[in-house]
């Protein structure tokens, strides 16, 4: 902890652990001591203190200068951001309905607290006098890159607007910080408000590690000695894949896709409808024609065009492909005696029956291979390989559930570079999905400040003391979570604001997905795939089968991606009220792009958190897909060297993408990496797509 900080919050005396200093290893949070009750009044001083701080600046008598405007506005919210890091955490991965109902107070007095900052009109014209003479101030790289950023974000906020403008403004925040809140909440009551409980007859098709975790996710609702499916997407994907009672199949879909449109007080499609319409007037207000314009200039990507050409080049392809795979499917039905039309419910079981019969794999054999302690080794191994750090498990940090794993990473010299936190069980607490964040970042401003990373998944947990098994998808999910999480600790910058992840969105998902390819290499999984009963490692000849059978369905995972992203950019590319009914908006676009009829979107705008949840990936879930083109490309630095290991590879990878952080330009970032721009085709040949059938 900063000395500043650390002399404030000892200072107060206060009985609340948010505000005491931490005596706990590292400094880490005390979650044990920590209660709903003590946050308001942790976030009321933490208010209090930062306005505070931004005044001085905003008042400071002398004249401009880098010191005593930019890096005083990093040093400044110290308190803040600590307390919202313990917060968010908690009603993430573990909520309860005290800590919700303080989420729509704190989100709405978040917007009120940081509107006056970022339209400062003062703080904004010392900011800009800086930059406008930027050639003349010494600055290094990083200090220019933040000066930069620090004067887009402002520009971005409205901070150059007339006084009517920033009111508005402000009260756009306001609005779209409750909304964001209510539409996570809604997700979350409806994603705890639905099972499907497995009787014995229930289960044909089902794999034993199935139904051990369907048993453990009731256990976890005081069910004990049942067996249900949830709609946690972990839990719901693989039971589509197997479970041989169509109708219960039926059943499960229709939940998954319906949450937050089911008309009931988690609905959300009023919410999405008043979002977009304060998005198009908050963009507007900032002089662009569109959300996503406003958005996309502010990315690699730079403009809606390029994003719809990006995704349009493999959404053709993509389609022709699921088309194809459609009519083998539907043949397979007919020669099962099956006198239906196969339907979204069925896709997945008869994909799966499919690649059985044309790979000879199926993820129930390889399952066994994949327990979820092996794979942490796996991508521990791989980054100790490949940047030199090791991991050592603590058990004295203190953590938010019993689940939660603590490791202490090294440098190659055994120097403490950060702490890793994996929380990887789904629970009805956490929210679905998986998700990398922080409990502090790394900076050196005052001195080397090492960060607290988090990875979130929500993999089934073994029932009975087994262990937890993963899917390829899960295993695929550990590793770009671990990816990100690796961004995260291995930062080596001065500035918090351009620590870690703090890069662009169609930029951020390169060191995560980058990081997939070394969970599906033959050395790497004949090292860690071994079978949780026996030992033994993966067979060489289940291994093969695995490796061909990755291409498998990559028509289906594409559209379904694809059409999520078109989707996103046309609620933020269109006039606000082309969505007033989004339902219909939905079908309709669907309808434009020839979307088959039997695979849905893989977030429904009703469920998609990334873009409604709050404005992160708000005109910018394409990112994912953009970062592919790049990390498709880069992972063949390594092909390219003859070893995926290779340590002159490994050090530019380290160097100019995992510890740069947002200290320099992505496209610079890349290039000074690779050598050169990105190969497009690299993501279509990955995918397999290059040899696609011509569209119908």
């Amino acid at each position: 902890m900063s000395e500043t900080l650390e002399t404030a919050v000892s200072a107060r005396g206060s009985a609340n652990p948010l505000l005491k200093a931490w005596q706990t290893p590292f400094e880490t949070p005390p979650f044990d001591e920590i209660a709903p009750e003590h946050f308001l009044p942790a976030f009321e001083q933490a208010f209090v203190d930062h306005a505070a701080e931004i005044a001085a600046i905003v008042n400071d008598p002398a004249a401009p200068d880098f010191a005593n405007t930019i890096t005083a506005l990093e040093r400044s919210g110290k308190l803040l951001a600590r307390v919202s890091a313990v917060f968010y955490d908690l009603v993430s991965a573990h909520s309860n309905p005290a800590l919700l109902e303080i989420d729509k107070e704190v989100s709405l007095r978040m917007a009120r607290h940081w509107n006056p900052i970022t339209m400062n009109a003062v703080l904004f014209g010392r900011i800009a006098m800086l930059r406008d003479n930027r050639a003349g101030l010494g600055l290094t790289g990083e200090e220019m890159r933040l000066l930069d950023r620090t004067y887009t974000r402002f520009h971005r906020a409205g901070a150059g607007l007339d006084d009517a403008a920033k009111a508005r403004m402000a009260e756009i925040n306001e609005r779209l910080a409750h909304l964001g809140t209510a539409f996570s909440h809604h997700l979350l009551g409806d994603e705890q408000d639905w099972f499907l409980e497995l009787g014995e007859a229930d289960r044909d098709g089902l794999s034993d590690s199935f139904v051990a975790a369907a048993s453990a996710a009731a256990g976890e609702r005081g069910m004990a000695g049942k067996a249900i499916v949830t709609l946690s997407r972990s839990s719901v994907e693989p039971f589509l894949k197997s479970a041989a009672r169509r109708d219960l199949r039926e059943k499960a879909y229709k939940a998954f896709i319906a949450r937050g449109d089911n008309g009931n007080a988690n609905d959300n499609n009023e919410t999405i409808v008043e979002i977009l319409a304060l998005r198009e007037e908050s963009a507007r207000l900032l002089g662009y024609p569109t959300f996503a314009a406003y958005r996309l200039e502010d990315s690699m990507a730079k403009t809606p065009e390029a994003v719809r050409g990006l995704l349009e080049r493999v959404w053709k392809p993509a389609r022709a492909r699921a088309l194809a795979d459609r009519e083998e499917l539907q043949a397979l039905v007919a020669e099962e005696g099956g006198n239906f039309a196969l339907a979204p419910w069925d896709w997945r079981y008869y994909a799966e029956k499919l690649r059985q019969a044309k790979a000879n794999f199926d993820d129930a054999a390889i399952k066994p291979y994949l327990s979820l302690d092996h794979m942490v080794q796996a991508a521990f191994d791989c980054a100790t390989r490949l940047f030199g750090v090791t991991f050592a498990e603590r058990k004295d940090v203190p953590v938010w559930h019993p689940d939660v794993r603590v490791w202490e990473v090294k440098d190659r010299a055994g120097k403490h570079k950060a702490l890793f936190y994996g929380d990887y069980f789904a629970r009805p607490s956490k929210r679905s999905g998986a998700w990398m964040t922080s409990l502090r970042d790394q900076q050196k401003l005052d001195g080397e400040v090492s960060p607290f990373i988090i990875n979130v998944c929500n993999f089934a947990k073994g029932a009975g003391g087994e262990p937890s098994l993963l899917s390829p998808d899960d295993a695929r999910t550990l590793f770009h979570e671990f990816g990100h999480g690796l961004h995260g600790m291995l930062s080596d910058v001065t500035y918090p604001s351009l620590s870690g992840t703090s890069v662009f969105t169609d930029f951020v998902e390169l060191p995560s997905q980058l990081y997939e390819h070394w969970q599906e290499q033959p050395q790497v999984l004949r090292q860690f795939a071994r079978h949780y009963q026996t030992g033994e490692p993966l067979p060489d000849e289940l291994l093969k089968r695995f490796l061909e059978a990755r291409k498998f369905n990559q028509g289906f995972a594409t559209v379904e991606f694809v059409s999520s992203a078109l989707i996103d950019l046309e609620f933020h590319s269109q006039p606000a009220a082309a969505s007033r009914d989004v339902r219909a908006f939905e079908r309709a676009e669907l309808e434009k792009i020839g979307m088959p009829a039997e695979i849905a979107l893989r977030h429904r705008p009703q469920q998609f958190g990334h873009i409604f949840s709050g404005d992160h990936y708000a005109a910018g879930y394409y990112s994912y897909m953009w970062s592919e083109v790049m990390d498709a490309d880069a992972f063949g630095a390594f092909e390219e060297a003859g070893n995926i290991f290779d340590p002159a590879t490994a050090k530019r990878l380290l160097d100019d993408i995992y510890a740069s952080g947002g200290s320099r330009d992505p496209e610079d970032a890349y290039v000074a990496f690779r050598g050169r721009e990105p190969e497009p085709d690299a993501l279509l040949r990955r995918r397999g797509l290059l040899d696609a059938p011509e569209a119908a």
